[in-house]
Parts: structure tokens; sequence; C-alpha cells
């Protein structure tokens, strides 16, 4: 008798379990479905901050000139959104003139790609390809957001939902 009372206190102890584990599990997975949300939401209203022209041409010429020195390539392909064509090719000049001061180098070749755009749907930005495609360097305003997005992942659940007592490393 008491082999099974143990067995049956012992099947109570794991059927508690697995409900408190699949309790934090659900509370996981909401707080991980807010925190996806409000990206989605920061994304959407990226994309209505580059229907401002003023402020995307300036956003756009930085985009250009942080890609040119990232690569720091002689020969580099840069890819855009079709509506985007010709601003990128009145902002390449200034970006290749800022590209030389910082640089102090001369040398650099730039030609935006006419064939193949980026999709319409993205908010803006543009691609970086050199070595004839070997090298790739993705500067487009959803990039730049997933970047920054898991960069401050910890300070943001933070924010949201308090600190953590389980965490070990803060660094």
């Amino acid at each position: 008798y008491d082999k099974k009372e143990k067995q049956i206190e012992l099947q109570r102890k794991i059927q508690h379990s697995n409900l408190a584990n699949a309790s934090r599990l659900s509370i996981l997975k909401a707080r991980d479905d807010y925190v996806h949300a409000l990206k989605e939401e920061a994304r959407q209203r990226l994309s209505i901050l580059t229907q401002n022209r003023s402020k995307y041409i300036c956003i756009l010429a930085n985009l250009i000139t942080q890609g040119l020195l990232v690569l720091m390539e002689p020969n580099i392909m840069i890819k855009c959104r079709q509506d985007d064509y010709g601003l990128v090719q009145r902002l390449i000049p200034d970006a290749i003139r800022r590209y030389k001061q910082i640089l102090q180098k001369e040398n650099i070749n730039t030609t935006i790609d006419d064939k193949n755009f980026l999709a319409d749907n993205i908010a803006g930005g543009v691609e970086f390809y050199a070595l004839e495609g070997k090298i790739k360097v993705s500067n487009t305003i959803e990039t730049r957001l997933e970047m920054i997005f898991n960069q401050m992942l910890p300070e943001i659940r933070q924010d949201l939902f308090g600190i953590n007592e389980h965490r070990k490393y803060y660094d």
C-alpha cells in the first residue's frame, strides 16, 4: 500500500511540474509575441518615416556613406529599391566625397545595379556588393532595425517585464 501511495504522490508531483512548466512556457511565449509585435510596429513606423523625403534623403546618404566605409573596396555595386534609383544616383557623389575625406583614398568606383532591385516592400536603404558579389553588406532599414533590436533586446525586456532574477550575466 505504501508503494502505491508513493507512486500516486510522484505522479501528482510530475503533473504539477508539467502544469507549472506549461504555464511558464505560455508566459514566455506571450512575452516574446509582445516584443516581436513591438518590433513590427517599429518597422512600420520606419517605413512611414521613409515617406518623408527630406528625412529619408539624409538617412539614405548616411547609409550609403557608411556602406562604402565598411567595405573599403575599390569597386562596389550598389543595389537599391527601384523607387530610390534616381535618389541613390544623386547621393553617391557626395557619399564618395565623404568617403575620400575620411579615408584619404582617391580610387573608388561605384555602380548602381539597374537590373536587379531590392524588394519594394522594404522600408528603404541599400545593399553593397564587392568582389563580384562575394562580399555583401546589407544596409537596409530593416537590417539596421534587426541589428539594433537584437542588441537592445535585454534592455527592452527589462523595461517591459522588469528585472529577470534568473539572469546571471550582464555584459
